[in-house]
This record gives C-alpha cells, structure tokens and sequence, in this order.
C-alpha cells in the first residue's frame, strides 16, 4: 500500500527552448501550454506573449489591435532576455 495524495500535482513537463501557444505552429506543445506558463522578459513580467524561444532570446506580442484577414492578431518580435516559468 502505497501512502500517495489523491490531489498530487500533475508532472509537469519541461518548458521547451520555444513554445508556441497557436496549435497551428510546429512549436506548440499542449502538454506545456495546459499549465499556466510565465514569461518574465527583461526582467518584467509579461501576460500578452503569443509565442518565444530563450536560445535566440526574442519574444512575439500583439502589435496594438491589428489584426489580419483571419481575425488573428499581428504581432511583432522584441528581442532581449526571456526567462519562462511555471506559476
């Protein structure tokens, strides 16, 4: 008999070097992107970052209320220091 809490956190998995949360793109994880993911760039704390990746050190973000023919949003990438974290 094993002594295991029924309300264990789930295992969660190891952030990937770049993420994507468009389930469109061949960098989105959905095992990654079902916990909640923090992204602190710069030194702040961003909650608008549509994808990212530390190794190149760069982050894509809404650019106003443009959006494309599709109705999705356009972004722009602002590079810099990109630290991604588990809340």
């Amino acid at each position: 008999m094993t002594d295991t809490p029924e309300h264990a956190p789930a295992e969660r998995p190891p952030l990937p070097d770049h993420l994507s949360v468009d389930p469109r793109s061949p960098h989105h994880d959905a095992a990654a992107c079902e916990h909640d993911i923090g992204i602190r760039f710069n030194g702040k704390e961003r909650h608008d970052v549509e994808e990212y990746c530390v190794s190149e050190g760069w982050i894509r973000v809404p650019a106003g209320k443009a959006v494309d023919r599709k109705g999705k949003p356009l972004t722009i990438r602002l590079k810099g220091q990109v630290e991604p974290y588990y809340r």
